[in-house]
């Protein structure tokens, strides 16, 4: 057992994270304001865009898709340089000024191509945060200690956006939407500092790409990573990421949809509405994250993933019934049970599945892509379906490709648990 600052012990610190001084609320920080620098992008553009510069759904739907389907370009091969590099901190730090830039330039000039180029870049460097701080997990803790280690990141992720959630909805009330994206800067400070905050040596490098703990009795191929083939020959991976990229697809645009209801309904409240939704959905969340981290040894990954999967078309079909706010909002706890589940039990899945390759991130990478693909093209997707045939018709597209999804996770995917 080692004692982390606060007083809090957790299990499964390697020998060299004790001797490089890392204290496992280094990590609580990096996941906690990592949140607040996504929170405060990601829906609240939609729906400044939308109610407050007055874009249509389909240039809104343009700006998602292009932008998205151009950062999708750089994921996989992100994952591969994450795997191959020794300074993950550095990467992180970078990506942070990156994305800090781009909000700036969002708030300074929200215009077609000021937006597309500034969200073009933010969409490329933000999926660089969730494989790289997995993947510093992983290089910090033993194997039998990482569901409850991957739990407890995706937890704190959650409080994160709650506190950004509450943060931006006041400040969106107080000041002004616009003001919201100056949040961003702020806190990609602060998640630089945590991040830094934690010591080179602790991280096991090899551990941290999957390769230590390879299956071979071949000692001299212990340390060479397998090639760049195992992401098509892991069936199991293929089948994940088919059924992730479905899922994405049915799930972002649920969330900016609704928001755009609630704005038009009660312009004045827009952006506290949108982070009501957030709220209840992350509160949630946080719960569900660490009950994920602390039943996934015991009774596998499978049954909870299939109900993650589940919970999302009974989410988009509930939407449809009414427009009142507090069905809305409601409506939207059901996001913290799916999403939930899917954003604590992804990199843990994705370990079992590499285990030894030494390609842990390049696989992430993969399946960011494919979740990437879905989200891109739902939110094109949805934004000319809601033009032309409205909310419910979109809310529906989106429960029947989470269908879909769900089918093929039943049929297709095995239990990956050791």
């Amino acid at each position: 057992m080692t004692e982390g600052a606060g007083g809090m012990d957790e299990p499964g610190i390697l020998p060299q994270a004790l001797r490089g001084g890392f204290r496992p609320r280094s990590l609580d920080a990096v996941n906690f304001l990592l949140a607040d620098v996504r929170g405060a992008l990601g829906p609240y553009l939609n729906v400044f865009l939308i109610t407050q510069r007055h874009w249509s759904q389909t240039e809104v739907g343009w700006v998602t898709t292009i932008s998205g389907l151009l950062g999708i370009v750089a994921q996989t091969p992100a994952g591969a340089a994450i795997d191959a590099t020794r300074r993950k901190r550095g990467v992180v730090v970078l990506a942070l000024a990156v994305l800090a830039v781009g909000a700036v330039a969002i708030f300074a000039a929200p215009r077609f191509w000021p937006v597309m180029i500034a969200n073009t870049a933010i969409a490329v460097v933000g999926d660089v945060f969730g494989p790289a701080v997995a993947a510093v997990t992983l290089g910090l803790y033993a194997r039998q200690h990482l569901a409850r280690r991957m739990g407890r990141n995706s937890a704190f992720d959650h409080a994160g956006n709650v506190a950004i959630a509450a943060a931006a909805g006041g400040i969106g009330y107080l000041v002004s939407q616009r003001a919201v994206f100056l949040l961003v800067p702020v806190f990609c400070v602060l998640a630089a500092i945590s991040m830094l905050s934690i010591p080179a040596a602790a991280i096991d490098e090899d551990r941290a790409r999957g390769l230590a703990e390879r299956d071979t009795a071949a000692e001299e191929d212990a340390e060479t990573p397998s090639g760049y083939s195992v992401l098509i020959r892991s069936r199991p991976l293929v089948v994940f990421a088919f059924c992730a990229m479905l899922f994405h697809f049915a799930n972002a645009p649920l969330l900016p949809l609704v928001g755009q209801k609630l704005a038009q309904a009660h312009p004045v409240w827009a952006t506290a509405m949108m982070s009501s939704c957030i709220m209840a959905a992350q509160m949630i969340m946080l719960p569900v994250a660490l009950a994920v981290g602390h039943t996934a040894d015991r009774i596998g990954r499978k049954p909870i993933l299939l109900v993650g999967f589940a919970v999302l078309p009974v989410r988009a079909l509930l939407y449809t019934f009414s427009d009142n706010a507090a069905w809305l909002i409601g409506v939207q706890l059901l996001d913290g049970i799916g999403a939930g589940i899917f954003g604590a039990i992804t990199p843990l899945l994705i370990a079992d599945l590499m285990r030894g390759t030494g390609r842990y991130n390049l696989a992430q990478g993969a399946v960011a892509t494919a979740q990437g693909v879905g989200a891109s093209l739902s939110g094109l997707a949805a934004g000319v379906i809601v033009d032309h045939f409205g909310y419910s018709a979109g809310f529906l597209t989106c429960g029947a490709a989470a269908c879909v999804a769900l089918v093929a996770l039943v049929v297709a995917m095995p239990e990956t648990a050791p």
